[in-house]
């Protein structure tokens, strides 16, 4: 009998479980080596990161050899079928060198509007946020519970996320901080995990600016398919990065997109 070919969420799940493999080992050894791709300022890269891409786009070159391929270390390989997976090996490269459990493999399948399945991959404390048509799970220790973001209605009672506390530029970080003095609670630093938390109903907001591509896409699939908007500041597609706005429901993210617009 012949094998049936594998899903595009097992191939998902196939490159997660790879990623893993890889990066493990990585995490919090002395012995790893970061370089700099920044000249000003610090972005850093580890082998954990080019490992783990150079797995993941192995077995696509195996399994989806048609499909376009982006990613944050290898850039782009063209494909031919209109789709395009996108991956992050570690977002949040700079958790990963301190030792904290808030960086993330990302992973994205994205078509002509955007991605239509994404996951937001903890190795370390074995999480695995997932998004797609009919499906919003986490897969972790205790097992598999149903993502569903929070019906928080107004911003006096949310919980805002960003990573960097200067956002983005002089510009960006007044229109975030007008958000931030409405809201409840505000915390930074948890790059991926932040969009993970939003998804599993434990926060309302995450804004951030200069983003790209492979930062965002997964937690855009995962965030809407437990029931989230993810948006850019003006309230349009953000898929491609930029400067994006996550809210738990529409009501949240309109009172908060009200603010950004007029800022």
């Amino acid at each position: 009998m012949t094998q049936a070919a594998p899903t595009d969420l097992e191939i998902a799940e196939i490159l997660a479980e790879a990623a893993r493999a890889v990066i493990l080992p990585y995490f919090r050894n002395p012995e790893l080596v970061a370089e700099n791709k920044q000249a000003d300022g610090f972005d850093p890269v580890t082998e954990a990161d080019r490992a783990a891409e150079a797995a993941m786009r192995d077995i696509l070159m195996h399994h989806r050899p048609d499909d376009a391929i982006l990613g944050e270390e290898f850039g782009a390989r063209p494909g031919t079928s209109g789709r395009t997976w996108v991956l992050d090996p570690i977002d949040g490269t700079r958790g990963f060198l301190s030792g904290t459990p808030t960086w993330g493999v990302l992973i994205a399948l994205s078509e002509a509007n955007g991605p239509v399945l994404g996951i937001i991959d903890q190795p370390y404390t074995q999480e695995r946020f997932i998004g797609a048509p009919g499906l919003a799970v986490l897969d972790g220790p205790r097992g598999r519970v149903a993502l569903s973001t929070r019906s928080t209605e107004t911003l006096d009672r949310a919980i805002l996320f960003s990573t960097f506390p200067e956002v983005g530029t002089p510009e960006e970080r007044a229109g975030f901080q007008a958000v931030a003095e409405q809201v409840r609670l505000t915390r930074y630093g948890m790059d991926c995990y932040a969009y993970a938390l939003l998804a599993a109903g434990q926060i309302d907001l995450v804004i951030e600016a200069g983003l790209n591509a492979y930062d965002i896409q997964a937690p855009i699939a995962v965030i809407e398919a437990a029931g989230g908007m993810v948006t850019d500041w003006q309230g349009g597609p953000v898929h491609e990065g930029g400067r994006v706005l996550a809210a738990a429901n529409a009501t949240l993210h309109a009172a908060a997109l009200e603010i950004l617009r007029r800022t």
